[in-house]
């Protein structure tokens, strides 16, 4: 924003929401709060237990379950009782498919409701913390979930369009209705709209603001998806069992089956689970690119959250995303080593500081020092936390190739290695890389004389033969050497994603009898090993030219095959060893319905012999600039 722009905002925000500055001359005691604002943070000087709290049925443009009339979608709403005579204020949304099920946040919270049929416990803290700082919170049941109308779409069009209604209601574009039918205007609010959520619900945030839709001023997307595509596939790999879309939506929406059988039989067939090719069906559900939402029409700010180690929505799913933002777009982004992780259950304090300040920045209009500081937090171990001015850092390109005697170096080999594309683990396939394995190849550089940091996306290049018309060709990049690490794979009733919860509550915000405001205590969940998958790829190589057509390959024939892998920011340290492990079908990828990769019967492997040639055989690493590289 230029600096002649940024003070008009201010302006207006003054002018709509009246600041009190600690240290400013006292107001008098029968006068009622306004929004205050000491150390560059806005403070809790409204009650929540007197708080107004309502619900309106916003009319979206979309008729998604065909039943001739436009969806209207459910908005429950608190905000501070002072927004009622005089005081506008800004909005936080959470836009959400889990409110039926499975329920919000790992304490897995469902909405209450009074006689009126408003919302007196809302999921998460957003509302307890917030609104008495004067924001009011506006939670959304997502088109086909909860009390709105519709299909849940599996990041369809209507997904994304539901919350674009609800924005254009906040800021006078669109219609709601109250209980009785009648109209309601948002005449409490300034307009300027945060979205906020995890997961499904960061995608739609993602979905909301590549409309370009005025209003949505800030997303903070937290691990959320911006490719339904790379949801249930790598390259080509289908990754998630064949009717996924379908599972996804019966799973978030408990009206009768037969309400949207038909929506979900066209899902099934455009899908195109067998090919495992995209196509319009995805191209719909592409939020960089496609045709509903694309990064290039984001002029909201962005605050981003991925966890590196996250098998359900994956790396690429930001690091794609990312680079395509107008330039523009203010940013702010944690990269860490979790799995599919909220930072609010690991690193609370910080993380509560960090987006009450970027909140009050963006939608409040307060002058604090956010976005003078690094714009990236990321995360190189348990408890090790580093900032930088973007992401990825700047880096130099480091090729290494597989040596016919196991190592991995600088210079081209001779000679050629084979294995047999069979699913395994990831722990199967790393484990004891100087053991021979019919199923996959490993090679090891010299133990590091000095700490590497890869930072970034890289590069497989395979040059082979098949004896079958295609193979899964699987890479996976290994840290070997003995450390504690996050230990993102474990999955309990008290750890997962490299979570753990070490006992107590932390309050973070007022309560009342329904809603209380606390959550339980949590921090890094760490294991002693020996190695660590750091990242991988996959590729269906009949894909290799195109995801959206597959052309098999000839058998016996010999081809170049190059692709990325996930991204990853990840130090090697000095005395370990950097492992390049080829192999075939990856179980680790192969997520059933729990989300664990469990589901064996998604992609067993081809069985075809993979033959590489090591000449043309390469992996490629960013690595962060200033790293003395062997």
């Amino acid at each position: 924003m230029s600096n002649s722009r940024r003070r008009g905002f201010l302006a207006v925000v003054a002018l709509a929401i009246p600041l009190v500055v600690a240290g400013a001359p006292a107001a008098s005691a029968t006068a009622e709060p306004k929004i205050k604002v000491s150390g560059g943070l806005t403070q809790p000087v409204f009650s929540y237990e007197d708080a107004i709290r309502e619900h309106v049925r916003v009319q979206s443009q979309v008729d998604s379950d065909g039943d001739g009339k436009k969806d209207l979608v459910r908005v429950d709403i608190i905000r501070p009782k002072e927004s009622g005579s005089g005081l506008k204020v800004p909005v936080i949304m959470q836009e959400s498919p889990y409110y039926d099920d499975p329920g919000v946040g790992y304490e897995i919270e469902k909405k209450k409701y009074d006689a009126d049929g408003n919302v007196t416990k809302f999921p998460m803290y957003y509302d307890n913390y917030f609104v008495p700082r004067g924001y009011a919170f506006v939670s959304v049941d997502m088109i086909g979930t909860r009390l709105s109308d519709g299909c849940p779409a599996s990041y369809g069009a209507s997904d994304v369009l539901g919350g674009k209604a609800v924005v254009d209601w906040l800021n006078g574009r669109a219609t709601a209705y109250d209980e009785q039918g009648d109209p309601v205007k948002a005449t409490w609010t300034t307009g300027r709209t945060g979205m906020i959520g995890h997961s499904y619900e960061g995608a739609l945030g993602v979905g909301v603001a590549g409309t370009g839709v005025q209003g949505l001023a800030t997303i903070v997307n937290i691990s959320g998806y911006t490719s339904g595509y790379e949801n249930s596939h790598a390259n080509g790999t289908l990754t998630w069992f064949k009717g996924g879309a379908r599972w996804q939506s019966e799973r978030v929406d408990k009206d009768p089956a037969e309400k949207c059988e038909a929506v979900r039989r066209r899902m099934d067939a455009e899908s195109d689970d067998e090919t495992g090719n995209y196509n319009a069906y995805w191209d719909e559900r592409n939020y960089r690119t496609g045709p509903i939402s694309k990064a290039r029409n984001v002029h909201a700010s962005v605050f981003s959250v991925m966890g590196m180690q996250d098998r359900n929505v994956v790396g690429s799913q930001f690091s794609e995303w990312w680079t395509k933002l107008p330039r523009t777009v203010q940013r702010k982004a944690w990269v860490t080593q979790y799995g599919h992780l909220d930072p609010f259950w690991a690193r609370r304090e910080v993380w509560l500081t960090t987006l009450n300040q970027w909140f009050d920045h963006e939608l409040m209009g307060v002058a604090n020092d956010i976005l003078r500081r690094p714009r990236v937090d990321v995360q190189l171990g348990p408890d090790r936390w580093i900032t930088q001015a973007d992401w990825p850092a700047p880096t130099q390109t480091l090729t290494l190739r597989p040596q016919q005697d196991g190592s991995l170096g600088r210079t081209p080999s001779t000679g050629t290695g084979s294995y047999v594309d069979t699913a395994q683990t990831e722990i199967a396939m790393a484990a004891d890389p100087a053991t021979a394995n019919p199923n996959r190849l490993a090679y090891l550089t010299p133990p590091l004389k000095n700490a590497i940091r890869v930072s970034g996306t890289p590069s497989a290049s395979l040059r082979l033969k098949l004896d079958k018309p295609t193979a899964n060709l699987g890479v996976l990049l290994v840290d070997y050497g003995q450390d504690t690490r996050i230990n993102y794979r474990e999955r309990s009733a008290t750890a997962a994603e490299g979570l753990k919860f070490i006992g107590g509550e932390d309050c973070v915000g007022e309560s009342t009898a329904d809603d209380d405001g606390c959550y339980l205590r949590g921090g890094d969940n760490t294991a002693t090993s020996g190695f660590n998958v750091v990242t991988r790829g996959i590729l269906d190589a009949q894909n290799h030219k195109s995801l959206s057509r597959s052309t098999p390959l000839t058998p016996g024939k010999s081809y170049q095959i190059t692709w990325k892998t996930l991204p990853q920011d990840y130090e090697f340290k000095a005395g370990h060893r950097l492992g390049l492990v080829l192999t075939g079908a990856n179980d680790d990828f192969n997520l059933d319905e729990s989300g664990t990769g469990t589901g064996t019967d998604v992609e067993p492997g081809t069985g075809a012999k993979v033959t590489v040639d090591l000449a043309g055989t390469s992996i490629s690493l960013p690595v962060v600039n200033g790293t003395p590289i062997e």
